[in-house]
């Protein structure tokens, strides 16, 4: 195995598709921000979900010319409700009670936990490969993440429970991103628009049930918009990074969302920057840096699978098809894949989620 860097690569997809999504979710959290004055926060977290889902609903429908069947198959569904109800449901409800009795710099600290719960599970429970070279960089990544949000004299204010419930929803959030990877082979349009739409329309009544009401038209509408964009579209891209590059290292390049936003901060607001931002840049840089260039090569078996899911005829898709195909690629069907043992670079993707001796 050789874990040594290797600068000289292109940019690997999966990698462009993760910090595309951390660019998209960062950009848009200053402007998010600034509509929480308008209603109850509960309310807003409803309709930015109620955006992501319809807007990301939409887009499908627009690019498949119709609505076409969601390709979920019988053991996906199972996976997709828990990581809804924990992910889009628990999470956001114990982030809400722990903000209510604690201060926003302890929830800052306490959520940049996400990464290191998501990795952690990743690593131990799911069994992901990692490298040195991988974990440095997730941590050196995370390292910068508290630069960033560690405030000058740091008092965690609020009840001991209050701070239980935040770091509580960073260890959900984390479960749901491992339990979306394993259904990450489908189509990441469908798995986006139906959690978005479930966690919209539960969050969004529970609002309503609290006595929240509507912010003007505006208002709404530009929340909607900010929750296609930065929720809807993210996590389409994050579940395509998710396919090709396993959980802990997609989870480590999302993780560098905080700096985007705060850097669009510094440029809409006119923030001062200070020796945190710089520091916390040289870490995040780092940190992408240590996985960009990471090289995992070795002797590898793979086992016979059936699946489904978007792709092109490379050295892992070698099969017939049994329906009359035009010979359009990327394009999606299920199909089989049989024993196969060769040597290559790879991530932990969807075909090689293989134990290392």
């Amino acid at each position: 195995m050789n874990n040594s860097g290797n600068g000289a690569r292109a940019l690997h997809p999966g990698v462009a598709a993760a910090l595309a999504s951390a660019l998209l979710f960062g950009a848009t959290t200053p402007v998010a921000k600034q509509l929480l004055a308008a209603t109850h926060p509960l309310l807003i977290a409803g309709l930015v979900y109620v955006g992501s889902g319809v807007g990301v609903s939409v887009l499908r429908i627009i690019q498949d010319r119709g609505w076409s069947p969601t390709g979920l198959t019988r053991s996906d569904w199972p996976w997709l409700a828990v990581s809804i109800l924990v992910g889009g449901i628990v999470a956001p409800a114990l982030l809400m009670t722990g903000l209510a009795r604690a201060d926003a710099a302890a929830a800052s600290l306490l959520l940049n936990l996400e990464v290191v719960f998501t990795a952690v599970l990743a690593w131990v429970v799911f069994r992901e490969a990692a490298s040195r070279r991988v974990v440095l960089g997730l941590f050196v990544i995370f390292a910068g993440g508290l630069v960033l949000v560690w405030p000058a004299r740091f008092s965690p204010a609020g009840s001991p429970l209050a701070l239980l419930a935040i770091a509580g929803a960073s260890l959900c959030w984390a479960l749901d991103n491992n339990l979306t990877r394993r259904i990450s082979a489908s189509d990441s349009r469908v798995i986006a628009a139906i959690k978005g739409l479930v966690a919209g329309v539960t969050s969004t009544s529970l609002a309503f049930g609290l006595g929240a009401t509507l912010p003007p038209l505006p208002y709404v509408l530009a929340t909607l918009l900010i929750g296609f964009l930065g929720y809807g579209l993210s996590l389409v891209l994050f579940i395509v990074a998710l396919r090709q590059l396993g959980t802990a290292r997609t989870s480590a390049y999302f993780a560098t969302a905080p700096f985007i936003g705060a850097g669009v901060a510094l440029l809409l607001y006119g923030q001062s920057s200070g020796g945190a931002f710089w520091l916390a840049a040289a870490c995040m840089g780092m940190g992408v840096w240590l996985h960009v260039t990471e090289h995992h090569e070795h002797d590898h078996l793979h086992e016979p699978l059936l699946h489904g899911h978007s792709h092109t005829h490379d050295e892992h898709h070698r099969h017939e098809h049994g329906f009359d195909w035009d010979g359009g690629e990327p394009h999606s069907h299920e199909h089989q894949h049989g024993w196969l043992r060769h040597r290559h670079t790879h991530f932990p993707d969807i075909h090689h989620r293989h134990g290392h001796g």
